[in-house]
């Protein structure tokens, strides 16, 4: 089956997640370097980001960016 651009995002961000590259409440790039970093437009970054909150897996601050939720 394929999978959505935002998706994929969501996955590869969710990857670097689990494998520490990004650690526990390390800060995530901005969603401008996010597009550019994975080629797609703003509002897919924004659509896999939601997607990763909706999971738990992050948290969005307005004006601060998005972190990754430690362990509870």
């Amino acid at each position: 089956m394929a999978e959505y651009e935002w998706q994929r995002v969501a996955r590869e961000i969710g990857s670097d997640i689990d494998s520490g590259r990004i650690p526990p409440g390390g800060a995530l790039p901005g969603i401008l370097r996010l597009a550019e970093q994975y080629g797609v437009a703003d509002h897919t970054v924004r659509r896999a980001l939601r997607e990763l909150r909706e999971q738990g897996r992050i948290e969005t601050l307005p004006h601060k960016g998005s972190f990754v939720v430690g362990p509870n």
